[in-house]
């Protein structure tokens, strides 16, 4: 990058820098070198923006979490219209695209990460927790609107999906899985909760 020329969001341009590191070389691919590469920015821009690597991976999760809770009010804005298994699903291929599942990894791979995160105040295993908390949430909702059985335990449900469903998608090496296998399991895990 020229001397003297503006980055217009340097933080923005990091993050997506990484992420296509992350999802193309994986977790031992993701350097601060290979990042500032990706960018097109001198390595300085990193460090300038963030105290050490550990932090701008911190950052980057809890950007993916935020993405999380916005997709959580989006889901509980759904419940009462459509299927439930539907809403679900598609939540679930929104929550572990191939991006999301490339972060679960570099955070289960990384513990000074892990012990950021939750200095932050994450869930005890970041992105995941997140999402279980968003599927509770719909759940509860649903629960509400009587579309689920009144006794379902929406907490024991929720991570009971997502573990599931984190299963299927990380089967999948080149690709996710079809929204089809996606509902199967969906319908299949709520198939005593459903009305």
């Amino acid at each position: 990058m020229p001397t003297g020329v503006a980055l217009q969001d340097p933080r923005r341009q990091l993050f997506d820098a990484a992420v296509r590191v992350l999802v193309r070389d994986g977790v031992t691919g993701l350097t601060s070198r290979a990042v500032t590469t990706e960018a097109d920015v001198a390595k300085g821009v990193l460090h300038r923006h963030f105290a050490d690597f550990d932090a701008f991976l911190a950052e980057l999760v809890l950007d993916r979490i935020a993405r999380i809770e916005a997709q959580a009010t989006a889901l509980q804005d759904a419940a009462g219209t459509g299927t439930v298994a539907d809403n679900l699903t598609r939540a679930l291929m929104v929550l572990f695209e191939p991006v999301m599942v490339a972060i679960v990894v570099l955070v289960i791979a990384r513990d000074e990460l892990r012990t950021r995160l939750r200095a932050a105040g994450t869930a005890r295993f970041p992105l995941v927790g997140e999402g279980a908390a968003m599927i509770a949430g719909y759940l509860t909702a649903e629960r509400d609107h009587g579309r689920i059985a009144s006794d379902t335990d929406v907490d024991t449900l929720a991570p009971t999906l997502i573990g599931t469903a984190h299963l299927l998608f990380t089967e999948w090496k080149d690709s996710p899985p079809e929204p089809v296998a996606v509902h199967k399991v969906v319908t299949t895990v709520l198939a005593s909760a459903l009305r």
